[in-house]
């Protein structure tokens, strides 16, 4: 089942890939992103990295998302010329190919070696990340906190030379 599932998850993250690559609108991009990045995660909690997937949800399919959709809607403009196509189709191709060769005879030529299934401690961590490392948790927030008000400053002053 497990098997299974990681195939899915594999797929979905390369039909996202792909989805990113090939198609010409970028908000279908970024929801392709999206579809990668969860996929991703899914990969994680088949790895039993419960925080990397929960990481990875919540920074990457979260907050990365959003913000890259925000300037996408933001920034569109009717002046941008649409991207066309060009000649270097086929060399990307080839390249694309030739890496796979080059990544799959280097996969199927090495043994993967199986290791040991050990259990993370998240309590450890959360008693870490608030206790010895509150002061710098907090800092970064204060941080983040000030950006936010300089983009807004900066948004509205645009908006009132307008």
């Amino acid at each position: 089942m497990s098997w299974f599932l990681f195939i899915l998850l594999s797929f979905l993250t390369l039909g996202g890939g792909l989805g990113v690559v090939l198609t010409r609108n970028v908000v279908h991009a970024a929801l392709f992103l999206l579809v990668s990045l969860v996929a991703v995660a899914g990969l994680y909690l088949i790895l039993l990295a419960e925080f990397l997937a929960l990481v990875q949800v919540l920074i990457y399919g979260g907050a990365i998302i959003i913000v890259l959709l925000f300037a996408i809607m933001l920034t569109r403009s009717a002046d941008y010329p649409r991207i066309s196509d060009n000649r270097q189709w086929p060399l990307a191709g080839i390249a694309a190919l030739g890496l796979l060769g080059v990544l799959s005879a280097a996969f199927l030529t090495r043994p993967v070696e199986e290791t040991q299934l050990h259990s993370p401690a998240f309590a450890g961590l959360g008693n870490s990340l608030f206790t010895r490392w509150a002061i710098p948790f907090e800092v970064a927030s204060l941080v983040l906190l000030v950006a936010l008000i300089g983009a807004i400053i900066i948004a509205r002053s645009n908006e009132e030379e307008r």
